[in-house]
């Protein structure tokens, strides 16, 4: 049977989209289609496939060390060389990581990788798995993803016709400051560094005051005092020399970097049964690869920030560990209940309030309020 002339489809999507989309449609248009489409879809055993695919975000671990090795030489021996793939990170040009959601739902991007807090613009819904301080360790958000990985498969499948394939991490995103603090207490009046919308909620209701920063500029703002203190992640801080300018870190992860991978539904029915069940196991073999790797990062961060554990390029000073505390954690779950959950449902609907009350809030007691 000949595949469906998705081609069409898109064309008419990108006739009628606004600025620009429209530039990261044909952007996509150009270098991001299978190199199948548009031909008739093969079901025998000899059905040889090229993949293209967009991944997480380029020159991190997650990336380098597994997503990119997987698609470029892993899935081939998996598959005894009946399916080969490119890869390029989300970040590389070309595409607005805000809209992937869109540009997978009409195959523009068929195989590809969405930030749930980047695409929560479009899907605030998608946030709820990485919403701030509702995972303060790594054990509670692999029990936060396995609650609600089914009701995301079904969201993305029915609204954006994206088959989810698996969910990855990044190290925790901790606190860090040029100044001594004992908690979460301590940070009133201070100006953050934040990177999302939930952050800056947090940070507001802690009484501090969210400065949206870009990643690279996360030292200089520290540097020169533009904020006092930052969100970022444990290794990556490391890695672009926070421990030169801030002196103080603490171990309690304000949000993850979930993300999502999966494929448009009409690139993957195009695919044999046989080989999506080899790409189906592949993937969730890398996720799992990806989540040790993103626990084992968290805690190298801290001990190389902290002076725990020789790193390369080590700090000109030792930061000091600021442990999460009893009265911290009594602190997170009020902040939780009062603030960052009702903020999100203002954001969201009380469709959300429903979600969260059906799938969370049997597990971490709380429970969200709708008009």
């Amino acid at each position: 049977m000949a595949k469906p002339d998705v081609g069409r489809a898109v064309a008419r999507e990108v006739a009628s989209a606004p600025g620009a989309l429209l530039l990261a449609l044909i952007a996509g248009l150009l270098c991001a289609w299978p190199a199948q489409a548009g031909q008739p879809a093969t079901r025998d055993s000899s059905e040889r496939v090229q993949l293209q695919i967009v991944g997480g975000l380029a020159n991190v671990t997650q990336y380098t060390k597994f997503e990119k090795p997987f698609w470029e030489r892993e899935i081939t021996e998996r598959s005894g060389g009946r399916i080969t793939a490119t890869i390029r990170p989300r970040d590389a040009g070309g595409l607005r990581a805000e809209e992937m959601l869109q540009l997978m739902r009409l195959g523009v991007v068929p195989f590809g990788t969405a930030s749930s807090s980047v695409v929560a613009g479009d899907e605030p819904e998608l946030s709820v798995i990485d919403m701030p301080i509702l995972n303060p360790d790594m054990a509670t958000l692999r029990r936060t993803v396995e609650l609600l990985r089914d009701h995301l498969r079904h969201l993305l499948r029915s609204r954006y016709d994206i088959e989810l394939l698996g969910i990855y991490v990044y190290p925790a995103q901790v606190i860090y400051c040029t100044k001594p603090f004992a908690g979460l207490a301590d940070l009133a009046g201070r100006k953050v560094r934040t990177s999302s919308v939930g952050q800056s909620e947090l940070m507001t209701a802690l009484g501090a005051i969210p400065v949206v920063t870009g990643f690279a500029e996360t030292v200089p703002a520290l540097r020169t005092g533009v904020v006092e203190c930052a969100i970022t992640g444990t290794l990556s801080g490391f890695e672009i020399g926070i421990a030169d300018v801030a002196s103080h870190v603490h171990t309690m992860a304000i949000t993850w970097g979930v993300s999502f991978f999966g494929a448009n539904r009409t690139a993957w029915n195009a695919l044999a049964p046989e080989l999506q069940d080899i790409i189906r196991a592949g993937v969730a073999d890398l996720e799992q690869r990806i989540w040790r790797q993103a626990e084992a990062d968290t805690a190298r961060g801290l001990a190389c920030n902290t002076g725990a554990e020789l790193c390369g390029g080590m700090p000109q000073r030792k930061m000091k560990l600021v442990p999460s505390s009893a009265a911290d954690e009594e602190r997170r779950q009020r902040l939780l209940s009062s603030a960052v959950l009702p903020r999100w449902i203002e954001r969201c609907g009380d469709v959300c309030a429903g979600i969260w009350n059906a799938y969370l809030a049997p597990s971490y007691g709380i429970r969200a309020k709708t008009e």
